[in-house]
């Protein structure tokens, strides 16, 4: 089978589209992908921001529902989701965050890595690790940040969980093995050094049980290269045994969804068809994209969506 090469996107929830917009692409120079809607919830939002192309591997994502109560990132969920920035960024990042008015935890160390962790508006954990990534990046087009120290992508996410071994088994049964631990953390990487192939689950029983609500992640997807791949995943996943759903057509990528051993929910999501696949890659985000099956119900779900101003553009001057 084809391996799983590593994450393919984070999904999380917040509770001000707007100020979500303007918070991850002014702040962190992500480059808004795509604006469509929650295909289970369509009168609610569903936002993409990434690297220019929205690929596989750089892409978060949130389900937005304005007024959302604050949730609780506890035991058996994603913990925190790292991005990838050049090693020599480092004090650039601390600046510029401080300057945008982002409280930061002093700068640690994890692994020999330098990493910086924050929130977001809604209180997601954030961090950014100094990583010497040498494939070339795809740069958002009209970023506030200098092209020598954007985000690159995602480095990896952290699980809170009461203990490890069970979810280790599904680990190596998707081609994750157990590469380096640090106290109660535990790192999980897929073969090679790429971007988006660590995941670190962090024991602490301590913590409460989670709340879902704003900031805190709805799940994590893993990439299949192909439709055919995704099948042959399915297959495995399921005679493990896990719960496995069906695959779904979610437009931009086909998924199929399970919750491992620690209860954290985990989705596999193909890496075609793509963002580029309802509209030009020159202005991905620029319009409400529907799914087919709910273009002629556009007018009343535009008329129940809160409007969104894509500031980022005019402060590039569009």
């Amino acid at each position: 089978m084809k391996p799983i090469a590593g994450l393919h996107h984070v999904t999380a929830i917040v509770s001000n589209p707007q100020r979500t917009l303007d918070y991850y692409t002014q702040v962190l120079g992500l480059r808004f992908v795509k604006r469509t809607i929650n295909f289970d919830d369509p009168g609610s939002y569903h936002l993409y921001f990434g690297n220019d192309t929205g690929s596989p591997g750089a892409i978060l994502t949130f389900f937005a529902w304005p007024g959302a109560t604050r949730g609780i990132a506890g035991v058996g969920e994603t913990h925190s989701v790292a991005f990838s920035v050049p090693p020599a960024s480092i004090s650039f990042w601390q600046q510029h965050l401080l300057s945008a008015g982002v409280a930061l935890d002093p700068a640690s160390t994890r692994f020999g890595q330098t990493v910086l962790s924050f929130a977001d508006p809604d209180g997601m954990k954030l961090e950014l690790i100094a990583h010497p990534e040498t494939s070339e990046p795809q740069l958002p087009r009209e970023s506030p940040i200098p092209s020598q120290h954007a985000i690159r992508g995602f480095f990896g996410v952290t699980l809170a969980e009461g203990g490890f071994a069970q979810t280790e088994k599904v680990f190596a049964a998707m081609g994750f093995a157990r590469v380096a631990e640090e106290g109660s953390r535990y790192r999980f990487a897929a073969e090679g050094d790429a971007l988006a192939s660590r995941i670190d689950i962090l024991v602490a029983p301590q913590l409460p049980p989670p709340r879902t609500g704003a900031g805190t992640i709805h799940h994590i997807a893993f990439r299949n290269v192909d439709d055919a791949s995704q099948l042959e995943w399915r297959a495995r996943l399921a005679a493990y045994p896990l719960d496995v759903t069906p695959v779904m057509d979610r437009t931009y990528f086909h998924s199929v969804y399970f919750r491992e051993p620690g209860g954290v929910l985990f989705e596999l999501a193909t890496d075609p068809p793509g963002f580029a696949f309802d509209e030009p890659l020159e202005s991905l985000g620029e319009s409400l994209m529907l799914p087919p099956w709910l273009e002629s119900k556009r007018t009343l779900i535009e008329r129940r969506l809160p409007a969104l101003e894509l500031r980022h553009l005019r402060a590039a001057g569009r």
